[in-house]
């Protein structure tokens, strides 16, 4: 039942074509039970002798007739139950991902890559097989079941059919007992094939890491765990799954010898014809499906049912962000403000950002340097709303940003973070992520600003390079430039470099940032870095400690002060000159 509740709205949806298919199935068992009455009578009149040519040729002819017209109906209820269970599938792995695209960070904190793509798989392959072949299945079982016993007692006899049957509840009460402990297997397999994910994707995507320390073996050994683990939970399951068919063709079988054995000794008493034994058991024989088809059903309902449990619990977990019920239309981002904003993250326990105020107008620059852990990304993350913050404490054009919607905020921002996401396509489609409309022309300035045009020419396929899995075939440098070239192509309001000119040497730091300001003169960058030259021409720069601003100013300012900045500022170009 909660399985149907947690369906309902696809089922409502998609009603007229389970009404079809349902009917139509309904009909084959209904129509599949003439042939065995037809050919008991064709063995009484063969034994009689009443048998004519003609009636032989009308019983063939209708038993062809049926054949044809069984096939047409089966064809067509199988087409649409079965269109109907690969159309739900679909339709969960889009929600499923236009949900995921809608979560925060904290989401993923608590759901790992692994679980969440054995959810996009193996739980929405289990949540359709259940809505089109557990469908198949309870049909079969209950009408199947019911249409054949009603001719046994009708057309035969009620006392055979009584003694044929006596062995199947103890069927149906091992079946129940084997589908709970499907459910608890089924879901711990799910489960460790969620971690077998997860270490899949982290050895594909730290493949360099784990080959420069030369522990492929040791990382083959943790493999071979998880998969041995899988295989274990997986047999667990199958070992279950094994007991329903022979279980079900012992008891089965049961009832033939008990159907064959008092079936012919009415026979001899004459309570019923040669022909009624015949078809007695041919109708027995077709109780077989039904009665096979109910452990299929007990064990794909909770498979489906668990799956569905899993999928649900993601699917109802709410975003920590949510725009509210009238939100603010700013059309420009002319000022952002930070108003002594204090920031904690959800897991933590101290706060790593305190009290940090800055104005910044629209073509500005603010630099954001401080050393490792002091808040500088945290600071540019702010602008995502990836994390709630206190309320009028971050303003965009004299608005408070909660006020302003989502998507709007989004629309406005280009972010380069410090890890970066490339997919496994060519050159061309990664830096066209954010503008899939880009023209060649468009994507050459892009190339161009980000200083990658001379490493892309000296590729043998251009812009049409495969990068590998997350960029596995560039250097980090090449990374740096190809995420760089992918922001600056969206030409947005606001842009976010969070360290991201840490892999490329000084000169083309120099060329990147000459290249930014010149285009984006009119825009608003924010630039977090350990390099100072890297900010050495913002309008502003915060220099950060534990979260709270230690000094602020221009560069001229900075170095007038004498504090930490300029102890890094010397520092680092004397480390340059030693360098050239």
């Amino acid at each position: 039942m909660s399985f149907i509740m947690k369906l309902r709205w696809f089922f409502k949806e998609r009603w007229k074509y389970y009404v079809l298919a349902i009917g139509l199935l309904i009909g084959v068992n209904l129509l599949a039970t003439i042939p065995p009455k037809m050919i008991g009578n064709t063995i009484d009149h063969i034994r009689s002798g009443n048998l004519t040519v003609t009636t032989l040729n009308h019983t063939v002819l209708l038993l062809v007739g049926l054949a044809v017209l069984l096939y047409i109906m089966a064809y067509v209820w199988i087409t649409t139950l079965f269109g109907n269970s690969a159309l739900v599938e679909k339709v969960l792995r889009g929600r499923l991902l236009a949900h995921l695209t809608n979560m925060t960070p904290a989401f993923f904190q608590r759901n790992s890559t692994g679980q969440l793509m054995a959810l996009a798989t193996n739980d929405v392959l289990a949540i359709g097989q259940t809505s089109g072949y557990g469908v198949m299945t309870l049909v079969s079982t209950i009408v199947g079941a019911s249409v054949v016993i009603i001719m046994m007692v009708s057309l035969i006899s009620f006392k055979l059919m009584i003694a044929a049957l006596i062995p199947l509840p103890f069927l149906a009460f091992v079946i129940s007992k084997l589908g709970q402990k499907v459910r608890v297997r089924f879901l711990a397999a799910q489960a460790s094939f969620g971690k077998m994910n997860d270490h899949a994707l982290e050895s594909i995507s730290g493949i360099r890491v784990i080959r420069s320390y030369v522990q492929e073996d040791n990382d083959l050994t943790a493999f071979d765990q998880v998969t041995s683990e899988v295989m274990n939970k997986n047999k667990r399951v199958s070992i279950l799954n094994a007991l329903f068919q022979p279980l079900t063709s012992l008891i089965v079988g049961l009832s033939y010898s008990i159907g064959i054995g008092y079936g012919s000794y009415l026979v001899f008493h004459n309570e019923i014809s040669l022909g009624q034994l015949v078809s007695f058991n041919i109708y027995l024989g077709m109780l077989i499906w039904p009665m096979i088809s109910f452990g299929e059903f007990i064990n794909v309902l909770q498979r489906g049912s668990a799956s569905a449990d899993r999928l649900d619990t993601a699917l109802t977990q709410k975003a920590d962000i949510v725009d509210v019920d009238k939100p603010v239309v700013v059309d420009l981002p002319k000022r952002i403000e930070m108003k002594d904003l204090s920031f904690t993250y959800p897991t933590a326990n101290h706060p790593s950002l305190a009290h940090v105020s800055f104005e910044l107008e629209r073509g500005q620059t603010l630099g954001i340097v401080g050393r490792t852990g002091s808040g500088k990304s945290t600071l540019l993350k702010q602008l995502l709303r990836q994390f709630p913050i206190p309320p009028e404490k971050l303003l965009i054009s004299d608005v408070p940003i909660e006020q302003i919607a989502l998507h709007q905020v989004k629309s406005w921002v280009a972010y380069v973070p410090q890890e970066h996401l490339l997919l496994s396509k060519s050159i061309r489609d990664n830096i066209a992520l954010g503008k899939h409309t880009a023209s060649p022309d468009e994507i050459a300035r892009a190339v161009e600003m980000a200083s990658f045009t001379q490493d892309i020419e000296q590729m043998p396929e251009g812009l049409a390079t495969i990068v590998g899995e997350n960029g596995v075939m560039l250097s980090g440098g090449q990374k740096q430039r190809l995420a760089i070239a992918r922001a600056l192509l969206i030409n947005s309001e606001i842009l976010l470099l969070d360290d991201s000119l840490s892999a490329v040497d000084a000169r083309t730091e120099s060329r990147i940032l000459q290249n930014i300001r010149k285009e984006r003169a009119d825009k608003t960058t924010l630039i977090s870095t350990h390099r100072l030259s890297a900010v050495s021409h913002a309008n502003w720069i915060l220099v950060l400690d534990e979260g709270r601003i230690i000094e602020e100013g221009t560069h001229e300012q900075l170095m007038q002060f004498g504090g930490w900045y300029r102890e890094q500022w010397d520092r680092q170009q004397m480390e340059a000159s030693l360098d050239e």
